[in-house]
């Protein structure tokens, strides 16, 4: 091994050893004082958990996708590098197409690195949006509490085909209601439309900019889940109301719909209004099953 070999391998050694020794100490200093948590944490999930999850494991990755899509590139580009010089080109015409191989490489590769560090980044973005929206839709429920109301948020669900989750859940006197909250950003209107307004005409939102289903139908099919699931679990028949909550927005929806779009500060105004649906025993069996459900935030 050549000086500069035995340089690198000796910082690889002792960092790898450094390591090994923090680790190794904490632990024992862990295990000499005995010491544990009080108390076995369980807390409910709070409004945007799961999207307060994946932000969180976005920024420990963060370091890792940029180091990677910047030397992947890099290192293909040295391998192919490596392999023309390998082949020790005889003539200028083979030492340009040596040169024009590691060009491509390198472009071929570095397209697909930005886009994926870009997605990730997009994501995030998107993520964080998200995270604010449901926090926003949570502060609004929390009035509902003094009207005798029990409020779940990022409910875990599971069927044979997928994992989701539904944004909250309200129970209380005026019954079950499963609230999906959208956070769309706010951009150029088409002709006619105005760019704070978003219609729902019973089957999809009309935003400035088009049309879409898929909010509507996310807040219908997670009711639909809640409701067989409710039924299974406490043997209450009781009917879960969707709601879609859109942060942000001026909401015109289509009156007797099966699905209310509101603006989020029509929970804690609203809801309260319902009549009588469900008696303090039904409530009370059905926000068990809920917080048995929602009880499992350990970090």
């Amino acid at each position: 091994m050549t000086r500069e070999s035995w340089i690198i391998f000796s910082f690889g050694v002792y960092f790898l050893l450094f390591l090994g020794a923090v680790v190794g100490l904490g632990i024992w200093k862990v295990k000499r004082r005995r010491a544990r948590p009080p108390v076995e944490f369980k807390l409910l999930r709070g409004p945007g958990e799961t999207l307060r999850r994946r932000m969180a494991k976005f920024d420990e990755d963060f370091i890792f996708r940029i180091v990677a899509a910047a030397l992947g590139p890099v290192l293909i580009t040295l391998l192919v590098s490596w392999g023309v010089l390998k082949y020790r080109p005889q003539t200028w015409t083979q030492l340009w197409v040596g040169f024009g191989l590691t060009v491509l490489a390198f472009v071929a590769t570095l397209i697909p690195a930005l886009r994926w560090a870009l997605r990730g980044l997009m994501r995030y973005r998107d993520d964080r949006l998200g995270y604010l929206g449901e926090r926003y839709v949570g502060e609004c429920l929390d009035p509902l509490k003094e009207h005798g109301w029990h409020v779940f948020h990022d409910v875990p669900c599971e069927t044979d085909r997928k994992k989701f989750n539904i944004d909250h859940v309200a129970v209380g006197p005026g019954g079950v209601w499963a609230i999906e909250t959208k956070t769309r950003r706010k951009g150029r209107a088409r002709p006619g439309f105005e760019p704070q307004k978003v219609f729902y005409d019973g089957k999809q939102l009309i935003w400035p900019w088009g049309e879409d289903p898929y909010g509507p139908d996310q807040a219908i099919d997670n009711a639909d889940w809640l409701q067989k699931w409710l039924t299974k679990k406490t043997g209450i028949k009781t009917k879960v109301w969707p709601v879609l909550a859109l942060p942000g927005w001026y909401v015109v929806d289509k009156a007797g719909a099966a699905l209310r779009v509101v603006r989020p500060e029509w929970l804690s105004e609203d809801l309260p209004k319902v009549g009588t649906l469900l008696t303090a025993d039904q409530i009370d069996l059905i926000t068990r099953q809920l917080d048995e459900c929602c009880r499992n935030v350990e970090d």
